[in-house]
């Protein structure tokens, strides 16, 4: 019953595993129509980051994605600007600067726009003839377009109403070339998801111009659904016997996050939940074995080991 590494790592973000919950499908049909913004809410480790490449793997359409931190700026969604680069070449009088160079394009521009993004805007013909922000480029229709713009929450407020023209418009000026950058006509399907922690509350003007989702909180029943669905991925037989520790080390993480102490912020998610499996498979570990509690310790609770 020894498990085989995972071929794709621990959190490979392929897209090609995901279990889709109830309804979601019919909320990311509404985006569509409505050429709103996903916005998808829910307890850390319930799959928010995982929709958007699994959309676009399983839709064939150029994946795009922005992990948002605090120092991120709506900008950077759209463009940057290489302000310092400029100025060390304008000081060694470099002949012929174009400031067109010295922009990079951001997602929403290549996900918008990707022909604009390879020219940046037409001022610069020497810019890479591929798409350099697409993950899966070498599998994808260059028609539609999936961006994810994951954990908006940790940004400054200002951030989320920022972006509430340019993903309304699908249009927004580049400040330092003066280029109008819209939507191109060979652009189809354009899919953008957002994802929030809710560590902090969003403007509801950014709220109103987004079609809303929670995702579900884990269940037993879900989450041997999605073991059985790695592990078969990776190779691994789904017998009974592996069944059976599935379904241990679901009631476990279950009582986890269903106990007095547990934090909103700590409670165990499907990622810690596979890797508890994964170690048990490995190291031949069973229910109620020596070093079950041990195992339950490092990859679900991670309560503070006691020295002895």
């Amino acid at each position: 019953m020894t498990a085989p590494p995972p071929p794709h790592g621990p959190d490979p973000r392929d897209g090609q595993i995901y279990d889709m919950p109830p309804d979601l499908g019919l909320a990311i049909e509404v985006a569509l129509a409505t050429h709103r913004p996903l916005l998808l809410s829910g307890e850390p480790g319930s799959g928010k980051s995982s929709l958007a490449p699994h959309y676009a793997r399983t839709h064939g359409m150029r994946y795009y994605e922005h992990v948002v931190t605090s120092r991120t700026r709506a900008t950077d969604l759209l463009w940057t600007f290489d302000s310092v680069r400029r100025l060390a070449d304008a000081q060694a009088h470099r002949p012929h600067l174009q400031d067109a160079e010295y922009v990079r394009p951001g997602v929403l521009w290549w996900s918008l726009a990707p022909e604009s993004a390879r020219t940046r805007g037409g001022l610069f013909r020497a810019a890479a003839a591929h798409d350099p922000m697409d993950r899966f480029a070498h599998e994808r229709q260059a028609k539609n377009a999936v961006v994810l713009i994951d954990e908006i929450d940790k940004a400054d407020p200002d951030v989320p109403n920022s972006l509430l023209v340019p993903l309304g418009s699908q249009e927004f000026t580049v400040a330092e070339t003066e280029t109008t950058v819209c939507r191109e006509p060979s652009v189809g399907a354009h899919l953008v998801v957002i994802t929030t922690n809710d560590e902090r509350e969003l403007p509801q003007a950014f709220l109103r111009r987004c079609v809303t989702f929670t995702l579900p909180a884990p269940t037993v029943e879900s989450l041997l659904r999605i073991a059985r669905m790695h592990l078969r991925h990776d190779g691994q037989e789904w017998d009974t016997e592996t069944e059976q520790l599935a379904g241990a080390l679901a009631v476990e993480l279950m009582s986890a996050r269903e106990g007095s102490d547990a934090r909103r912020d700590r409670l165990p998610s499907t990622a810690e939940y596979l890797d508890a499996l994964r170690a048990c498979l490995a190291l031949d570990v069973r229910p109620g074995g020596p070093k079950w509690e041990l195992i339950r310790t490092l990859t679900l609770t991670k309560s503070p080991q006691k020295q002895g």
